[in-house]
């Protein structure tokens, strides 16, 4: 009898020394976020570029093909880690230059954060773009045990203009921890960053869960990338393209490291490794959205439709592909949800637990999606046809719901179900052609002008060719609705002029000043 208590004992020793769920049942969680990744520009998709390790690592996993993401770096980065709409945070308008004084608010409790207080060890690698004035900003702040991130692909320098002071300043841009790392000029950022993270997966103590945020810097401009990756691609005529492609080679490699890393290192059958871009595609720097309209910065499906999987040995439904209705705000309750956590410390969540839907294939919770609602929006890349803008104006004041509870000249968008509407300029609205094709879609001259109010079935026709605002009032009517709800619950933007005391000096680096 003594001994079946010891026993006993033991078991619950076991069962109640580790926080929500044991460590053997917590799975490790890794995130590999892209930079400015086109719909076109990944094998699956049919393209010219090749990406043997995540058409491997998607088709063993789950596809997730109405996957929506921002349609810029900053925004999207601000869901990710809130679970919060933009318009939530004061957030709604471009991206954090790096001379502007404010950061993810501070009261907001970010995805790292919430895994601390779950058990796991939380280290992040690559680009923050969330705010730097102050030391309070940074990740290791915001609940990153570790942080290694830079910004360009050989010098880690960035050059940008400080309005305040009339000029325009290149600084070293790369950091460890919180301290300035200037010992890695010359070395690859995407090959500097995936190491990083395989040193962090070959040295974690596995009686841990573990928490790695991989936010490579790829394939975002400026293009550069080794000449044995372009190699491969001389077929390709366009030099932009050709370039952009050797870096999402660059890039597909890496994601292979890393996985073979964590199959090496006997972590990979307790692994939910979650790939995902940050916006769409710039048509500018050699990326492609086909056959979608729209670049990144649009609300257009080629700004905002996100290329995402999940792969993982935990996936009930392993080889699939997910048409579910899934935003990049649902990743902080699906992951904390995976890994036992809570989410009763944040403030109201916009995102949704999606676990179930990625790995069961139930249905997905969420019905609704607000892209964004942004009045100070403008167009800073050129568009063919852009003249298009200045006509828009002109016809708000007769478009059939200018006097609407919801002003339509905004710039805006939702999704309901399979129907999303477009208010305002919702940017550059071109379908750019196929590379090296020269017929995929309309030229500017050839497309409809476009109107305030814009109301398209995104299921039937995710190229958005088809506008229907007029056949379905009804619907239109319930959408202005809901973007006038939406738009009485944002926060004022937060979006200040550049600060002269950001000046890191012709031989400094950026970071806090404040």
């Amino acid at each position: 009898m003594a001994e079946v208590q010891t026993v006993y004992s033991l078991v619950a020793l076991l069962v109640f020394s580790f926080p929500s769920g044991s460590a053997a049942l917590q799975p490790h969680i890794v995130f590999i976020l892209a930079d400015d990744f086109g719909w076109y520009d990944v094998g699956y998709h049919s393209s010219e570029i090749r990406t043997p390790n995540l058409d491997k690592l998607s088709g063993n996993g789950v596809r997730l093909e109405n996957y929506y993401v921002q349609p810029l770096c900053t925004p999207s980065r601000n869901q990710l880690m809130t679970g919060r709409y933009q318009i939530h945070t004061g957030m709604q308008h471009q991206i954090i230059w790096p001379c502007q004084p404010y950061c993810v608010p501070l009261d907001e409790k970010l995805l790292p954060e919430l895994m601390k207080e779950a058990g796991y060890a939380t280290h992040m690698v690559g680009k923050w773009h969330l705010g730097m004035y102050k030391k309070e900003c940074l990740p290791t702040r915001r609940g990153f045990d570790t942080f290694f991130g830079s910004e360009d692909y050989y010098t880690h320098a960035r050059c940008s203009p400080i309005s305040a002071l009339n000029l325009t300043r290149c600084a070293l841009d790369l950091r460890d921890g919180e301290e300035v790392a200037t010992a890695y000029k010359g070395d690859y950022s995407t090959e500097l960053l995936s190491q990083r993270a395989i040193s962090i997966i070959k040295t974690h103590k596995s009686n841990k869960p573990l928490f790695l945020y991989v936010a490579l810097q790829a394939v975002h401009s400026p293009l550069q990338v080794p000449e044995r990756y372009t190699a491969p691609y001389s077929f390709i005529k366009d030099p932009h393209r050709r370039l952009y492609a050797g870096m999402v080679s660059a890039m597909d490699e890496a994601v292979g490291n890393i996985t073979l890393t964590l199959q090496q290192q006997g972590l990979w059958d307790n692994t939910v490794l979650v790939f995902s871009t940050d916006n769409g595609g710039q048509t500018l720097f050699g990326g492609s959205n086909w056959p979608l309209r729209g670049r990144k910065w649009s609300l257009w499906e080629g700004g905002v439709r996100g290329v995402g999987f999940v792969a993982s040995p935990l996936l009930k439904q392993p080889g699939t592909v997910s048409q579910e209705l899934i935003h990049i705000s649902d990743w902080l309750p699906t992951l904390v949800g995976l890994a036992g956590g809570s989410t009763n410390s944040t403030k109201p969540l916009d995102g949704f637990n999606m676990w179930d839907t990625i790995s069961k294939g139930l249905a997905s919770p969420r019905l609704e999606l607000l892209h964004n609602i942004d009045p100070m929006y403008i167009d800073v890349a050129p568009c063919p046809g852009r003249e298009r803008q200045l006509a828009l104006a002109q016809l708000v004041s007769r478009d059939s719901w200018a006097n609407s509870a919801f002003n339509v000249s905004i710039h805006a968008a939702i999704r309901y179900s399979n129907w999303k509407l477009l208010t305002g300029y919702p940017g550059c609205d071109i379908w750019f052609p196929r590379p090296d094709h020269n017929s995929s879609g309309p030229g500017p001259s050839a497309v409809e002008p476009l109107k305030p109010v814009m109301l398209f079935d995104v299921e039937k026709d995710p190229e958005e060719r088809a506008e229907l605002s007029a056949r379905f009032p009804a619907v239109v009517d319930h959408l202005l609705a809901r973007l006038d709800h939406h738009q009485k619950t944002s926060l004022p933007i937060n979006f200040p002029d550049d600060d002269p005391k950001c000046d890191p000096g012709p031989t400094g680096a950026w970071g806090p000043w404040a």
